[in-house]
């Protein structure tokens, strides 16, 4: 009889230790759907997992692909984490109630309420500006002024940009329409489309060559590709790349269009306290100065330098509007590019 004792004891704590075994384990997981394809991301996740002990599994698709992912998983879905890029990005994984609020210190400390859904719903990681990239031959830095001025005479045949179903054109110009108004932004739109020099399409990448080739003289791009460019192992992209100049424009009023990359915890995550650990992470001065320096982008912790390269092109004056207001501003946005006719 005590033998039978000693083994039913045994067997009960064999299933307690192994449900205590699996509840530990599944604690210790991040689940991250992300947008972002950058080495720098995986060193970090790597670095948090050697950390924390927490692992961290990553899916990567285009932005909106894990939306859709999780809207049709809904309170079932793995993810703790969305990562993507663009704040109108973020704000549409946020009207879909795919986010659910975040209230921590470390992130206040960390990351300048503008960078932040005010609700807690999401966090910028880091910031890019959308700059104005010059033949450094046939554009003298002088004639450059702000967004507004491109839609002047002068520049009639020598803009270049992207298409309007990028998120990066349609948050510039819901920037616009929160400076302006929309009848301003309107103007702007129809006024930069009569001065390209080719139907927008391609990467901001292409804008940069297309510069270099000649086709234009000035291209709306995001900072960071300059800084990948410079330093890609193609000897031809780096050409490009070194023919351009930068300029940040409208330092004389609001400043500098920026944007962001940012992450949210979703709304059904099963590792909630995991995903909020792995943005504090993010948001720390060492995992912000390797952004910084691999992804040329500039970090939001404001206690990080951005990297050399980024130092070398000057200070700028930043647009200090909530990056929220972009997201918001998006749809009104997309109307007015179908109204002018910017494909």
């Amino acid at each position: 009889m005590k033998q039978i004792q000693t083994i039913f004891v045994s067997a009960l704590v064999l299933i307690v230790s192994f449900s205590c075994g699996q509840k530990s384990t599944e604690e210790e997981v991040v689940n991250v759907y992300t947008h972002r394809h950058y080495d720098a991301d995986q060193q970090l996740f790597d670095a948090f997992t050697a950390e924390t002990g927490i692992k961290v599994n990553v899916v990567s698709a285009s932005a909106d692909e894990l939306i859709q992912k999780l809207e049709l998983e809904g309170e079932g879905s793995p993810a703790d984490l969305l990562i993507t890029v663009d704040a109108g990005r973020l704000h549409r994984a946020q009207e879909k109630g795919l986010f659910q609020s975040v209230s921590s210190t470390v992130l206040d400390q960390n990351i300048p309420a503008k960078f932040r859904n005010p609700e807690g719903l999401w966090f910028g990681l880091t910031y890019r500006a959308r700059i104005l990239a010059y033949h450094k031959e046939r554009v003298n830095p002088e004639d450059l002024d702000s967004y507004e001025s491109l839609t002047e005479p002068q520049w009639e045949g020598r803009v270049l940009t992207r298409s309007s179903e990028n998120i990066y054109n349609q948050s510039l110009l819901a920037s616009l329409i929160v400076a302006h108004g929309p009848e301003k932004a309107r103007e702007w739109a129809a006024g930069l489309l009569a001065n390209m020099a080719r139907d927008p399409k391609g990467s901001d990448r292409d804008q940069v060559k297309a510069v270099a080739s000649g086709e234009g003289d000035v291209a709306i791009v995001n900072s960071y590709y300059i800084g990948i460019m410079l330093n890609d192992a193609n000897p031809e992209t780096v050409k490009a790349a070194e023919q351009v100049g930068i300029f940040f424009p409208n330092q004389n009023d609001r400043g500098t269009h920026i944007n962001i990359s940012g992450a949210g915890v979703t709304r059904h995550a099963p590792n909630k306290e995991n995903a909020v650990r792995l943005i504090e992470f993010l948001s720390a001065e060492e995992s912000q100065q390797v952004l910084a320096n691999v992804n040329y982008e500039y970090p939001v912790n404001p206690n990080v330098s951005p990297s050399e390269l980024l130092q070398s092109w000057g200070e700028f004056k930043a647009d200090s509007i909530n990056l929220s207001l972009l997201g918001e501003n998006n749809r009104q946005a997309v109307v007015i590019f179908d109204e002018v006719g910017w494909k």
